[in-house]
């Protein structure tokens, strides 16, 4: 099954929950906004993986609300799928140039959309983002959303997870509170800086004393994963 997040937004209900049900079906979890504000929230504190934006909205279009996703670093990075209404030529070409990255046309089938969001994904995914990272014994698997320590499983919380991915994926590279928050918990989520370092405790307890010393104190920083052990490992 895929852990991979859509994003669905449009201002019908009806058409929200109809590609919500298809797109569960093919494995996904979904996320619903019903207009451009609640969406770019969204958008910043969750991060999907895909964004799949209706044109026509009340207030801010979904053409408008592709533009400033662009225009953002955050969320520059994330595929767009444009829906349009059937024969609007216009639409299809101005949700291109506003930086979409396909459209598909209502009405469409489920399998139409299935099959058109996973050519976005491979697309758009860079290549080994969804390989399992595994260092020194240390296995991550992003599709299976397990972690195990010489093939034994290890029990970990879903932040302790993400947090543990993005140190596997950046390592030895030291990041402050501030940008792990960014990164693991989102822009848009408002808590304290010290709330890392509790993740960060749990993290190393639940990595066990082998694999602990890689989430490494970096004083009058942040944190960092690495390898080379230093005198404040695992403090």
């Amino acid at each position: 099954m895929s852990t991979r997040s859509i994003l669905i937004v449009d201002d019908e209900s009806a058409i929200r929950e109809v590609i919500a049900a298809a797109l569960e079906m093919a494995g996904y979890r979904t996320i619903e906004a019903s207009n451009a504000q609640d969406a770019h929230g969204l958008v910043v504190d969750q991060k999907p993986d895909l964004i799949l934006l209706d044109w026509m909205m009340p207030q801010v279009s979904g053409v408008e609300l592709a533009r400033r996703l662009k225009r953002d670093p955050l969320t520059a990075e994330i595929p767009i799928i444009m829906l349009t209404a059937k024969g609007e030529e216009d639409h299809k070409i101005s949700g291109l140039e506003a930086g979409a990255d396909d459209y598909i046309t209502k009405p469409f089938s489920p399998r139409e959309l299935v099959a058109r969001l996973k050519a976005v994904l491979r697309r758009s995914t860079p290549a080994g983002i969804d390989a399992p990272i595994d260092v020194n014994g240390l296995r991550l698997d992003p599709n299976s959303h397990r972690v195990t320590a010489h093939g034994n499983e290890l029990t970990m919380g879903p932040t302790e997870f993400r947090l543990l991915q993005f140190f596997m994926s950046h390592s030895e590279r030291a990041y402050t509170r501030s940008q792990l928050l960014d990164q693991v918990w989102g822009g848009n989520v408002y808590v304290d800086e010290r709330t890392v370092d509790v993740h960060i405790r749990r993290l190393r307890k639940a990595l066990g004393e082998e694999f602990k010393p890689l989430i490494q104190t970096v004083r009058g920083t942040g944190y960092r994963f690495s390898t080379k052990l230093t005198e404040t490992d695992s403090q």
